[in-house]
């Protein structure tokens, strides 16, 4: 394969401490101040790994990133590849400084949360790109974001969490010499390949997900509505982290005649590209089985409502019914209650007392009124 010979970088403006090697001055001219003694050595905790390669091996892995500028200086076709994780600001000073990265650039990169994108600043490329993991234990969806600057001769790549693991991608492509050798396009395009390559767990996790919810929804669990929400917001939010990356790609593919990226680089951005579409295409198709399942639940349980309303109606009026019925026999045997309480009260003034027929008269009034009132229930149905 052939190899891609580096250009000088052009800086976007003329900084001091990047000028000798720019400028062709003796790779041993210092580029950088040496630390102050009363200072001490610069903090070294945001730096994981830095090395320089030259036609895809390391020949150099310095601890600074003061000793990495001059390693790199003193290696004409070399590239420098810095690892930061967290770094302070000091640090991203440091770099801008020396690889003449933008204001801009690096301000997002301090302040991380950032969305998915890819800005140029004259011969310097920013990525930004947001890798997930998922956690089968918690069923959870976590995110890390990366930065990246890339020129031609370094890539500077900055994380704000555990994932990406770049250890990993820094030990793939240095067991592939030949690709490490087509330059830090080579590199960029081995991040974005870890960076798809993650999101396949995270898709095939959902999915599994999405098909216990299935499970729940027809079983009746009440859980399983805020199961839903909270699954659909994960989807939302992977789909920002990995959409965006059809756009970077694009604009990758877009700058490939132009900026003179290797043509087996090109193919294989390409085929991230195609693993990008098929990754979007699975989380649209879940988003879309989520809204589905979300609509089948909220039918399954206005179901279930109606059929509670119909038992509840149901039994309020056999309640009815029930109540009828002790009514109309309260009111039947109030009638003989009301006659025996008349003649039951004992004054000697009350024409029936002495009259001989009274007591059967009594009787065939309670028959009669109680007889009348038992019909009368009867036909409207209360008895």
């Amino acid at each position: 394969m052939p190899v891609r010979r580096h250009r000088p970088l052009r800086a976007l403006r003329p900084l001091p401490l990047a000028a000798g090697r720019r400028q062709g001055l003796p790779p041993t001219a210092p580029a950088v101040p040496a630390p102050d003694p009363a200072v001490g050595p610069p903090a070294r905790h945001g730096v994981v790994d830095s090395a320089v390669y030259e036609r895809g091996c390391r020949v150099a892995s310095p601890e600074t990133l003061v000793q990495t500028y001059r390693s790199l200086r003193e290696h004409e076709d070399g590239m420098a590849w810095i690892g930061l994780y967290r770094p302070d600001a000091s640090e991203l000073a440091s770099l801008a400084a020396e690889f003449g990265l933008h204001e801009l650039a690096v301000e997002d990169a301090i302040q991380a949360h950032q969305r998915p994108k890819l800005e140029r600043y004259g011969d310097t490329l920013f990525v930004v790109l947001r890798a997930a993991t998922y956690d089968d234990a918690a069923e959870e969806v976590g995110f890390g974001e990366l930065h990246v600057f890339l020129g031609q001769d370094f890539v500077v790549t900055v994380r704000h969490s555990q994932s990406p693991d770049l250890s990993s991608v820094r030990r793939r492509l240095e067991r592939d010499p030949e690709l490490l050798a087509r330059g830090t396009e080579a590199v960029l395009y081995a991040i974005l390949d870890a960076v798809v390559d993650g999101y396949a767990p995270v898709v095939a996790g959902l999915e599994n997900d999405i098909d216990e919810i299935e499970s729940e929804v027809f079983r009746g669990d009440p859980e399983v509505s805020r199961r839903i929400y909270e699954l659909s917001q994960e989807v939302v939010e992977f789909q920002r982290a990995g959409s965006p990356l059809a756009a970077i790609l694009a604009g990758l593919t877009a700058g490939f005649d132009k900026y003179g990226v290797d043509l087996e680089l090109q193919r294989y951005l390409r085929d991230v590209a195609d693993h990008v579409t098929h990754v979007n295409e699975r989380v649209e198709g879940a988003r879309q089985s989520l809204r589905d399942i979300l609509a089948v639940n909220a039918t399954l349980v206005a179901q279930r409502q109606n059929e509670e309303m119909r038992a509840l109606t149901l039994a309020s009026y056999a309640q009815n019914e029930e109540v009828k019925k002790i009514s109309a026999w309260a009111a039947i045997l109030f009638a003989p209650t009301l006659v025996g309480t008349i003649y039951g009260m004992n004054f000697q003034q009350m024409p029936e007392l002495g009259w001989a027929w009274g007591y059967p008269f009594a009787l065939v009034l309670m028959g009669v009124v109680c007889g009348t009132l038992w019909a009368v229930f009867r036909r409207r149905g209360w008895l």
